[in-house]
């Protein structure tokens, strides 16, 4: 099962970011799933893969755009960290 990431952790993220972990978790994908999509050029947003060598790579900003979380919007992102805290409400003692 694949673990995404929470919103203050995309929110926190350099400007590029690897295909795997980073993009595929991001979007609640296998590892698997990710390569495949981006092998052939369908990941969701049409979010672009740029080769460093042997490592693919993500412009982070493209990854805020598709998922809603445009930086330097404390609005956007409060809006999200709420709605997240509101499906995954932290339990009290």
């Amino acid at each position: 099962m694949t673990v995404g990431l929470s919103v203050a952790e995309i929110l926190d993220l350099p400007a590029l970011v690897p295909l795997w972990p980073t993009v595929g978790k991001a979007l609640g994908l296998a590892e698997s799933t990710t390569y495949q999509l981006a092998a052939e050029n369908r990941l969701p947003g049409d979010l672009e893969v740029i080769r460093l060598g042997r490592r693919r790579v993500v412009r982070t900003v493209d990854l805020h755009k598709f998922l809603g979380l445009v930086p330097g919007n404390s609005e956007t992102a409060a809006e999200a960290t709420a709605a997240v805290s509101n499906e995954h409400p932290i339990p009290t003692a």
